[in-house]
């Protein structure tokens, strides 16, 4: 019989001791290159930004290396531009208009594609090719088709009959900032489809197998067995959506660069404008702050989302 005194005891216990530390300290050793991949990359210029925006930073700060401090001049600058409401307003209807109309015929597709049919795989395949293109080859695309005299948007349209003359979709304002939404949601269909056709896939078949034995079939199977289970995935898909459209900047610069008559401006393209073209960036790094805030609010209700989306 081994007996054990108490100072073997707590020999063993130092030993396992040392040995959780080792083991903890080996766990923070992998872990700090990418914390400080991350602190370098993400919150340096987080930072850099928001202080930028607390000065009057221009094109001469980058050769005398004086940015004088003025609080939130800045944001009182910007907020009381006269671009400002209107840039607001575009930033809403382009956001709410692609995210609606990207949502409805991603859930149409998805629904369709659903059904196993010859060459369905391919097709699904194809449907990514809009998404995976470089948005600025997406524009310049799109530019050409909507060209007023020689794009074949109108040529089409004008050999149907269906319009006299020509429609300027990228130069008048009335119909330029639809030109550029609808643009963004030929792009934003795939990433809908892809998610929400993954939802779709669980969903268990025998649900609809149940529903048919109570009369739940076409529109009533959708509201009471498909939508049910999809809508954690759908609150997903419309979060994540938003927090991408609403700081899109590409499409509108590589379409109509915010005009005309500033019809297209958002938050994004003036931010861009103040800090690219009139160099004011302390001015830019304000608007890009502003446009982050209400980002920041809908990724917590995307957190809240996922988190709920995994609870259930």
């Amino acid at each position: 019989m081994v007996v054990l005194t108490r100072t073997t005891v707590a020999g063993r216990e130092r030993v396992r001791g040392r040995r959780r530390r080792g083991e903890d300290l080996t766990k923070v050793l992998f872990v700090l290159p990418a914390a400080v991949a991350m602190i370098a990359l993400f919150g340096y210029p987080v930072v850099k930004n928001l202080l930028m925006s607390l000065q009057d930073y221009t094109l001469k700060t980058f050769f005398t290396g004086v940015a004088p401090w003025v609080g939130l001049q800045n944001y009182s600058t910007v907020v009381h531009d006269k671009l400002f409401a209107d840039a607001m307003l575009n930033t809403a209807l382009f956001t709410i208009g692609s995210i609606a109309f990207q949502f409805v015929i991603g859930l149409g597709l998805a629904l369709f594609f659903r059904n196993r049919f010859p060459l369905g795989g391919l097709l699904r395949s194809l449907l990514l090719l809009p998404w995976l293109l470089p948005l600025i080859v997406s524009s310049a695309t799109w530019r050409s088709i909507l060209e007023q005299d020689s794009g074949i948007l109108n040529r089409t349209l004008m050999g149907l009959h269906i319009v006299n003359d020509p429609v300027p979709w990228l130069n008048s304002p009335s119909v330029a900032l639809i030109a550029v939404i609808g643009v963004n949601i030929w792009i934003g269909i795939p990433f809908n489809v892809t998610l929400l056709y993954s939802g779709l896939s669980e969903i268990p078949d025998e649900l609809y197998e149940a529903g048919q034995l109570d009369g739940a079939t076409g529109w009533r199977a959708f509201f009471h067995i498909t939508w049910p289970n999809l809508r954690s995935v759908a609150g997903v898909v419309l979060m994540l959506g938003v927090v991408y459209t609403i700081k899109v900047l590409d499409i509108i610069l590589g379409l109509t660069g915010g005009g005309p008559a500033n019809a297209t401006q958002t938050l994004a393209t003036q931010s861009y404008e103040k800090s690219f073209v009139d160099f004011k960036f302390g001015q830019g790094a304000a608007l890009s702050n502003i446009l982050i805030a209400i980002s920041f609010v809908f990724a917590i209700f995307y957190l809240r989302s996922t988190r709920r989306a995994v609870d259930e």
